[in-house]
């Protein structure tokens, strides 16, 4: 047990024991430099008994190189890759160079890595170190944070250890559980002083020590280390010792101060070492070569402690590596990168050779920046972005001509905005707005600073900015005018409010359509005259596009549109295009691993099965979502969760979640989430007969303006204001209705036409129209509604005292309402049942009542056929976990296999 370190080491051992019993887990273990995150990495290798170890370190050096890291950690197990998916093992074959083929999505990549692991681990257990979190390329960074997400049951232990106050890869674990470490406590510290040295130290030095070193574990040993380099009077007396601002610059200063004791040829091959990432013996010995110095010279960095030579080369610590590096003067570094260079073989190892080479450069270089640009186009068909961006910014800096060095600037904005930093993104951006830029590339990064401020706001300013840089490119790219137009108008739609009808009105000037149009051409007129021209001019336009994202399966850059227009077929009232278009764009994103757009997939289709009334399913998928929100990082998406508790009734749950989205929202300039959240809040008020609050809400979500919701909560509208006593804004509304309804004729718009004229109208013509609203909604897959639909009617016959009637309505709106789990309308059903003498049905649990809403997701899809390799690919979850679940499933259910699983009515 480390000395003052109990609680951290009983928290990995722990982990390793949930491990054994197939109970996988992630812990990041963080602190300040020199705290014991590495002893503590040690202890965990010392207590996997049984376990295989893998260990990654990241370096520094490295980060500049894509999926550097991954491949320390998965080369052990590629001869396992062919047992993973086809699209898994392309992705993680392309991110390690060992395939060529298209850039890969990260988080397919994070799935892959899975896998592997996983099946890695099914020989028995696997013990996963990574130290230094914080130097991990980004590429690497990312995928090792998915994988400490998404296990579960594979025998996999990963444990990460991170410095704080360090940007870089390790920021990307946040949400993982972690363990703090903190500094000892005095009595820990003299202890461990006592052990580094034994012989007694005078009280004045001793105290001074531990004074200096703060209770960190390296300072202590460090620290105590000098005193047999400096005198003893002068440690009492306060010299000898930096008076640095933090303890990791005190331990840093003290391996400074060793280094300087060391012979000038020694001093030279430890910064050799020092600027090479690899610890590549051989490498360190030619480079050496290439200097004049002879390798033996290493004997007294080794005797100083300062380093070790073996099949590797390695430091005692990374502050030792940046202490003989940082201390180096400018053209000593430049120097050895250049010999670094020279021993690199530009055929084997091209990134590496052009990384050494800019290095070793003073001023600028054309040739070497070529080099890096090449080096940028190689990492970015791995799918390292961020990795691209560093080689394409280094180049700008070494550029020569100031045209190049804003383009390549330019560039590597481009990648890093791709990577998902638009902060980064922006600073590039600067650097290539001092040009000199042609009048193209001028407009690229309008486009381009647009898109950055679409990405981390999405407020009212962003449609003005994409709309400047369409009109920009509109005489120099046509099709990049046109595709930037078509996100101007989705960025006002995501803001909201008056801008969009200024954007849509500009997209006349757009560049005319390629022939034949592009999906992206043919979806940009049609909501374009929609938007400008109104509802019935828009709907030939608005048909024409979803005819086309209907066709044939769409390309890879047709995905990024298909949730507009799927927005388009809810715009149209088109349920069998809107299940369709939802169906496609989650299929998809599942099979490319486009998890960055999966979330939104999910959300959209649970939109449309909240509609169908399929509430069981729109649970599961929420349930998904969340798991992979909180997998890559991204901010959690509340509309579905939202819409699910107000079909539920839940008012508390509702309330939560309105709230926290109206907050959100409010944060990224999002109107259209505000609007999306009063929806809901509409729906949860009708169900539970609030009617006034359910006027307020969608009074405001009218008021919106938005392309859909403005005209899709009409209906809910008109029914809250006839039972709140406000005919007049019923009818008001409903005039607002009539002329969507009628222009676009699908039976989803004309049944709730008929049944809001239902709800404000007399006599036998409420009747009809009653009647006609059964009709049409029992020709729709839309169950939700024609639910409401019965339960109106049932209402309307027992206030004109028809009971008998009333009943049969009643009890089939309660019937599907409760089949469904809305929940909050079926309750409103049962109430009116009971005043006409009757008793609603109890509800029935059905076998798979007592199972979770994750675990009935994966009996459904075994129920289908579905393999566990099948199931974990879409669920973004290894096949070992699945089959953990599944056992659990069975002894709920109390089978014993999938055949009857296919059996029983989930």
């Amino acid at each position: 047990m480390l000395l003052g370190r109990s609680a951290e080491c009983a928290a990995v051992d722990r982990l390793l024991a949930r491990a054994r019993d197939g109970r996988s887990g992630a812990l990041v273990v963080h602190g300040e430099a020199g705290i014991g995150k590495t002893a503590l990495l040690e202890h965990a290798r010392a207590a996997a008994s049984g376990f295989r170890v893998q260990r990654v370190e990241g370096v520094e050096a490295e980060m500049p190189f894509a999926f550097a890291a991954l491949h320390q950690l998965c080369a052990p197990f590629l001869d396992r890759l062919t047992a993973l998916p086809a699209p898994q093992q392309a992705a993680l074959g392309v991110a390690l160079g060992q395939v060529g083929g298209e850039p890969p999505d990260r988080f397919l990549v994070g799935l892959a890595t899975l896998g592997l692991l996983a099946e890695a681990a099914t020989d028995g257990p696997l013990l996963c170190l990574v130290d230094d979190a914080q130097w991990l390329d980004p590429a690497s960074a990312q995928t090792l944070a998915f994988v400490a997400r998404r296990i579960e049951a594979e025998r996999l232990a990963l444990v990460v250890a991170r410095r704080d106050g360090v940007p870089g890869g390790g920021e990307a674990f946040a949400g993982v559980p972690h363990v703090a470490l903190q500094r000892l406590g005095l009595a820990d510290a003299r202890r461990l002083l006592a052990e580094a040295v034994p012989a007694p130290l005078d009280e004045r030095v001793h105290d001074r020590i531990l004074a200096e070193a703060r209770g960190n574990p390296l300072a202590l040993r460090e620290l105590a280390r000098s005193t047999r380099q400096v005198r003893t009077a002068a440690l009492a007396a306060g010299f000898g010792l930096a008076d640095a601002v933090s303890v990791p610059d005190r331990v840093e200063e003290s391996f400074r101060q060793r280094s300087e004791s060391l012979p000038p040829a020694s001093r030279l091959l430890l910064l050799v070492a020092a600027a090479d990432p690899t610890g590549d013996t051989a490498l360190l010995v030619r480079a050496a070569a290439d200097l004049g110095v002879d390798a033996d010279v290493a004997a007294p960095a080794e005797e100083a402690g300062l380093i070790e030579v073996g099949a590797q080369v390695r430091f005692p610590h990374p502050l030792a590596r940046s202490a003989v590096y940082r201390a180096a003067a400018p053209p000593d570094r430049r120097r050895v990168h250049r010999a670094l260079a020279a021993a690199t073989d530009p055929n084997a190892e091209p990134d590496r050779h052009a990384w050494h080479r800019a290095q070793s450069v003073l001023g600028t270089d054309e040739a070497a920046a070529v080099e890096l640009e090449r080096s940028a186009d190689r990492a970015r068909t791995r799918g390292g972005l961020a990795s691209a961006a560093s080689f394409l910014e280094r180049a700008a800096a070494l550029s020569p001509e100031p045209a190049d060095r804003a383009r390549r600037a330019l560039d590597a904005a481009s990648a890093m905005q791709g990577a998902g930093d638009p902060e980064a993104a922006s600073d590039l951006l600067a650097v290539a707005e001092a040009g000199p830029l042609d009048a193209r590339q001028a407009a690229r990064l309008g486009l381009l600073r647009g898109q950055v401020a679409f990405h981390t706001t999405r407020g009212q300013d962003v449609p003005a900015m994409l709309l400047a840089a369409a009109r920009e490119l509109a005489p120099l790219d046509a099709a990049l005018s046109r595709e930037a137009h078509l996100q101007a108008l989705e960025a006002s739609i995501m803001a909201g409010g008056p801008r969009t009808l200024e954007v849509a009105e500009a997209a006349r000037s757009a560049p005319g359509a390629p022939d034949p149009p592009r999906p992206v051409d043919v979806l940009l007129d049609g909501l374009g005259t929609h938007l400008r021209d109104g509802y019935e001019a828009g709907v030939p336009g608005l048909r024409r596009a979803l005819e086309v994202f209907l066709g044939p399966t769409p390309g890879a850059g047709d995905l990024r549109w298909l949730w507009l227009a799927s927005h388009s077929a809810m715009a149209l009232w088109d349920d069998a295009a809107a299940a369709r278009l939802a169906d496609r764009h989650l299929r998809l994103a599942r099979d490319s691993g486009a998890l960055a757009t999966l979330p939104f997939a999910l959300t959209f289709h649970a939109t449309v099965l909240g509609h169908a009334g399929e509430l069981g399913r729109v649970a599961e998928l929420v349930v998904e979502t969340d798991a992979i929100t909180r997998a890559t990082g991204a901010a959690p998406l509340p509309h579905a969760r939202l819409l699910l508790a107000a079909w539920r009734g839940d008012r508390a749950e509702a309330a939560t979640l309105h709230t926290a989205a109206l907050r959100d929202a409010a944060e990224r300039g999002e109107g259209t989430a505000v609007t999306i959240a009063d929806q809901n809040l509409a729906i949860l008020h009708n169900g539970l007969g609030g009617y006034a609050a359910a006027l307020d809400a969608a009074e405001r979500v009218r008021g919106s303006g938005e392309l859909v919701l403005s005209t899709f909560i009409l209906p809910e509208l008109i029914e809250a204001a006839v039972r709140a006593g406000a005919p007049e804004r019923a009818e008001a509304a409903l005039a607002d209705l009539r002329t969507p309804a009628r222009a676009t004729g699908t039976r989803w718009a004309l049944g709730l036409e008929a049944r809001s004229r239902a709800l404000t109208s007399t006599g036998a013509a409420a009747e009809a129209a009653h009647r006609e609203a059964v009709e049409h909604l029992g020709h729709t897959g839309m169950a939700a509604h024609l639910a409401r639909a019965h339960l109106v009617y049932g209402e309307w016959l027992r206030r004109e005292g028809r009971r008998r009637d009333a009943r049969d309505e009643l009890r089939t709106a309660h019937d599907q309402l409760t089949a469904i789990g809305a929940d909050g309308f079926a309750a409103r059903a049962a109430r009116e049942l009971r005043a006409t003498g009757d008793q609603p049905r109890e509800r029935t649990d059905s076998a798979a009542a007592g199972l979770t809403e994750h675990e009935l997701h994966i009996a459904r899809l075994v129920a289908t056929g579905a393999t566990s390799k099948e199931i974990g690919a879409q669920l973004f979850l290894s096949p070992r976990t699945i089959e953990t679940h599944l056992r659990n499933i069975y002894r709920k259910l109390g089978i014993g296999s999938r055949r009857e699983l296919r059996t029983i009515q989930l």
